[in-house]
């Protein structure tokens, strides 16, 4: 394959579908012929992988990330697997699917962290350029709704998930105000449609947006 693939990203709070999404998406694109690459973030990559497991599970003696130093975290994870998986995916024609990408950053450690929007706006342009989504589709369901899902969950919250409510509601507003922002880019579905009802409406954003690639 000649032609550049396409870069999908999934965004939203925790347990909002991601992942399920991520699944049925790849599933229906490849049906449709494509060759897809399904990743996340962070992760992806051994050495991203590593370094979610940092993240995600600090050392007892760190007691939490301070929010710049979890955001180098992150940039270094993406850089990674920018590197090593998804720019070489695209390259050679592969769409490629990533459960969550820069505007997790944004959200999370920007409106929820308070880490200043112009600094990882810099990281960003250092460790991701040009390499943007073709499409985001943000994931949009109350915390309410979000945390009800999550507690019936197998497994203990990880450093992120068991945050303060407070915290996930800023995470909320700021995904929304990146959707609101970048029109072109972003397209917010409703998370709490069911799995199948919610694929059908991100195939018809995927068809609209880059109509003709399917």
């Amino acid at each position: 394959m000649s032609r550049r693939g396409r870069f999908i990203t999934l965004e939203g709070g925790e347990g909002v579908g991601k992942s399920t999404l991520a699944a049925k998406l790849t599933e229906r694109l490849n049906l449709a012929g494509l060759d897809v690459v399904r990743t996340r973030e962070p992760g992806g990559t051994p050495g991203a992988e590593a370094i979610r497991s940092l993240i995600l599970t600090p050392p007892a003696d760190v007691h939490g990330w301070q929010p710049m130093a979890e955001t180098l975290l992150f940039y270094a994870a993406r850089r990674d697997h920018l590197d090593k998986l998804i720019r070489p995916a695209l390259d050679r024609g592969s769409w490629v699917i990533c459960d969550r990408f820069s505007d997790s950053t944004r959200a999370y450690q920007a409106a929820a962290g308070g880490v200043p929007a112009g600094d990882v706006e810099a990281l960003d342009r250092i460790c991701v350029g040009d390499t943007t989504p073709d499409i985001t589709l943000v994931l949009d369901l109350p915390v309410s709704f979000a945390r009800e899902r999550m507690r019936m969950r197998a497994g203990a919250p990880d450093a992120i998930e068991s945050r303060l409510v407070s915290y996930h509601e800023a995470v909320h507003r700021g995904f929304l105000q990146i959707a609101e922002a970048n029109p072109s880019r972003c397209v917010v579905l409703d998370a709490s449609l069911t799995a199948d009802a919610l694929a059908d409406v991100a195939m018809q954003a995927i068809h609209n947006r880059l109509s003709g690639l399917i």
